[in-house]
C-alpha cells in the first residue's frame, strides 16, 4: 500500500544523517493529514512536536542533542501507529463525513436566507423530532406551505445553487 510505503519512508528519514526536523515534520503533518484528516489525533501529535532552541535547552550538555533523539522517538511511535491502523483497518473513509459537514452548512445556509429565525428553528425541531420518516415529511411539507408559496422553491434553489455536482454524475 502506498501509503504504508510513505509512512516508513518518513520514518527512515528519521535516522537520516542530515535529517531536517522542520521538513520531516511538514511532510509527516501534509502525509497523515492526507490519509487520515486534518482532525486526526496523529496529526496533532506530530504539529505538537517541537524542538526547544532556547539558551538554557542549548546550554545543557546533553540538551539539543537527547531532546532531538526524543522527539524522532515519539515521531517514530506515531507514524508507525499510523502503519499500524492502515494495516489493521485501511484507509479511513473521511470523505462522507466532510460531504454531509459541506452539505449541512449549504442546507442550513439556504434555510437561513429564505426563513425567518422562528421558522428556522421550527423546521429544526421538526428534523431532528423522533417522528417517522413519512410523518416528517408531511410535516415539513405542511410548514413549508405555511411559510409561504415561494419559500419550499426559493430554499431548494439556494441548495442547488450552491452544490458541485461534478464527478457525481
Amino acid at each position: 500500500m502506498k501509503d504504508i510505503n510513505l509512512l516508513e519512508e518518513q520514518i527512515a528519514k528519521l535516522t537520516s544523517k542530515e535529517f531536517d526536523f522542520r521538513a520531516w515534520k511538514q511532510y509527516s503533518i501534509m502525509l497523515l493529514s492526507r490519509i487520515f484528516g486534518d482532525e486526526d489525533q496523529k496529526v496533532k501529535q506530530i504539529s505538537k512536536l517541537e524542538i526547544d532552541y532556547s539558551s538554557w535547552s542549548l546550554r545543557d550538555a546533553s540538551g539539543k542533542s537527547s531532546q532531538t533523539d526524543t522527539i524522532k522517538k515519539i515521531g517514530k511511535e506515531i507514524l508507525q501507529a499510523a502503519i499500524d491502523e492502515l494495516s489493521s483497518f485501511s484507509v479511513p473513509d473521511k470523505n462522507p463525513s466532510t460531504q454531509i459537514n459541506l452539505s449541512q452548512q449549504v442546507i442550513l445556509s439556504a434555510l437561513e436566507s429564505e426563513l425567518k429565525t422562528s421558522q428556522l428553528k421550527e423546521l429544526v425541531l421538526l428534523i431532528n423530532g423522533e417522528l417517522t420518516m413519512e410523518l416528517k415529511k408531511a410535516e415539513i411539507s405542511k410548514k413549508l406551505a405555511e411559510y409561504g408559496n415561494q419559500a419550499h422553491i426559493n430554499i431548494l434553489v439556494n441548495i442547488l445553487a450552491n452544490i458541485n455536482f461534478i464527478g457525481k454524475l
